[in-house]
């Protein structure tokens, strides 16, 4: 199943994809969907005209998630292509709802940066409560899996030695364009994907997210032990080698650049970067 958040007049609505287009759901967005009991039967089931989805105006496919957990290096062979040992835990840091942007919205280039950056993920979403969760419960807490691209103010997040602060600025991250569901996708809940990032339609990145050190079920495990994972909540599993801050010279997104951030079975993300 293909689930996603479609802005409307009355505000925004969740939809399921069929071949037909978007079936509008009851609930204003996929994150409040995954808050109802039985939400995969209630959304399989639902009726309604399909609409057209290449026109829609797509929202992030969870508008406002609980908690935005990130990931550090987690890309095996780009960690030891640049000669660094495995990790032995993750390294976590957080987003805000306020960076979030639709799959087709613009990036909002703020000008207190000169160092904005991309960052092509696979992100899971949660899809019910738990904590200190087992392997098993870590697999059927995951609702599905989207596309994120991690945009980051890297001036910023270099300041210090926390990163939040190049991590969350506003209006800078998308998200969708669908939540798909682990059973439509190779490998489940540890997905065997080709993703891609093309910057200007060259390819930056290209990676396949077998290849994590730490597979979603793994993370999941991990962040449940330090607090609750609720139904909306987001991971964003981590970006392979090819983000322009490692180039020499450096290369950063800047205004009227276009980023397209694909993973197959899943979609694209295609946002152009604007100053405001």
């Amino acid at each position: 199943m293909k689930l996603a958040t479609i802005r409307t007049d009355g505000g925004t609505r969740a939809a399921r994809l069929t071949p037909d287009g978007a079936v509008l759901l009851d609930d204003p967005d996929v994150g409040r969907l995954l808050g109802r009991d039985g939400w995969a039967g209630a959304a399989a089931s639902a009726q309604g005209e399909a609409r057209p989805v290449d026109d829609a105006d797509l929202a992030p496919v969870v508008p406002r998630p609980g908690k935005i957990l990130c990931v550090g290096l987690n890309y095996r062979a780009h960690i030891l292509e640049m000669g660094r040992d495995l990790p032995e835990h993750p390294t976590l840091f957080a987003k805000f709802a306020e960076a979030l942007i639709g799959p087709r919205d613009a990036v909002q280039l703020a000008p207190e940066s000169s160092a904005v950056d991309w960052e092509a993920e696979l992100a899971l979403v949660i899809g019910r409560t738990v904590r200190r969760a087992s392997e098993e419960e870590a697999a059927v807490a995951i609702a599905g899996f989207t596309v994120m691209n991690d945009v980051t103010m890297r001036d910023w997040q270099f300041r210090t030695k926390e990163w939040l602060q190049g991590k969350t600025f506003e209006g800078t991250t998308p998200l969708g364009p669908v939540l798909v569901t682990p059973d439509e996708l190779p490998g489940g809940v540890r997905p065997a994907l080709t993703m891609t990032c093309r910057v200007d339609g060259a390819v930056t990145q290209k990676a396949d997210t077998s290849d994590l050190v730490f597979d979603p079920v793994a993370l999941v495990r991990y962040a449940s032990t330090i607090l609750t994972l609720r139904p909306g909540d987001v991971i964003a599993t981590g970006t392979p080698g090819g983000v322009g801050h490692a180039r020499k010279p450096p290369r950063y997104l800047t205004d009227g650049t276009t980023v397209v951030t694909e993973i197959e079975g899943i979609g694209r993300l295609e946002n152009t970067a604007r100053t405001p």
